[in-house]
């Protein structure tokens, strides 16, 4: 990937990357209905960065609880929450496959039942006061971060006739500052749904579709406690996970 440089307004030189269009999803997608109303229309307009913006605020270990990577244990007090308990883990890399450490690493996600904890989801599915859907925590230094979730259900979305999401979580990525964040979604395996989801099939590259499927790792399995998913994150290169448009959330 060929890598270019960005004068600020304030004078910063910042590096950029060529878009890989046949990897990542176009900004507008057709068939994926919301696009048309969430991608640019003008040209790109730089804002002023300067040195606050580009360094800060660091985004570390401070900023994560001590139970946000277990999202079964948030709400402990009332129960556990409904549905199959999982295990998500991989690692964080860069294009030369070194491990990319103390990035923050956050995750949402709908229920067992495919509802989200949020005001815009009328699913007419149940809510589960001990699941919020939501968690964070940061690579060690080997680029490794692991979640205790629950798999969540497929969801209805109306984009087109009988049109129902696969699977999914959702990963947000933050490098040291705001303005480094990465947005991706993982999917399970086998699933029925990826043929008829506009989403997922935005991706033209069918290798980069497969780096958005989770693999199945009996290995690391908890015996009689929690199936177990391995999702590695790769930033750049040949094997790059597929990013989208930060306001791409269904």
């Amino acid at each position: 990937m060929t890598t270019n440089e960005t004068r600020t307004p304030a004078g910063l030189v910042l590096p950029t990357y060529a878009r890989d269009d046949d990897s990542h999803p176009a900004l507008d997608t057709p068939e994926y209905g919301s696009s048309a109303l969430r991608h640019p229309k003008q040209p790109l307009q730089y804002l002023p960065h300067h040195l606050t913006e580009v360094t800060g605020p660091l985004l570390g270990h401070d900023r994560v609880g001590e139970l946000d990577h277990d999202l079964t244990l948030q709400h402990a007090r009332n129960g556990e929450p409904l549905g199959e308990r999982i295990i998500v883990s991989g690692r964080v890399l860069d294009s030369g496959g070194k491990p990319v450490p103390n990035a923050l690493v956050e995750i949402w996600q709908a229920n067992a039942a495919g509802r989200y904890l949020h005001q815009g989801d009328r699913h007419p599915a149940p809510l589960d006061p001990n699941f919020s859907g939501t968690g964070r925590c940061t690579t060690d230094s080997e680029g490794n971060y692991r979640f205790i979730t629950i798999k969540p259900g497929a969801y209805p979305w109306r984009n087109h006739d009988n049109a129902w999401r696969p699977a999914h979580i959702h990963f947000s990525l933050f490098g040291q500052a705001f303005t480094q964040r990465l947005i991706t979604q993982m999917y399970f395996p086998g699933d029925p749904l990826f043929g008829q989801d506009p989403i997922f099939n935005s991706v033209r590259d069918p290798k980069a579709r497969e780096r958005m499927i989770s693999r199945f790792d009996l290995d690391s399995t908890v015996p009689e406690w929690a199936l177990s998913y391995k999702f590695d994150i790769v930033l750049r290169g040949e094997q790059a996970a597929v990013f989208e448009d930060e306001e791409d959330d269904d």
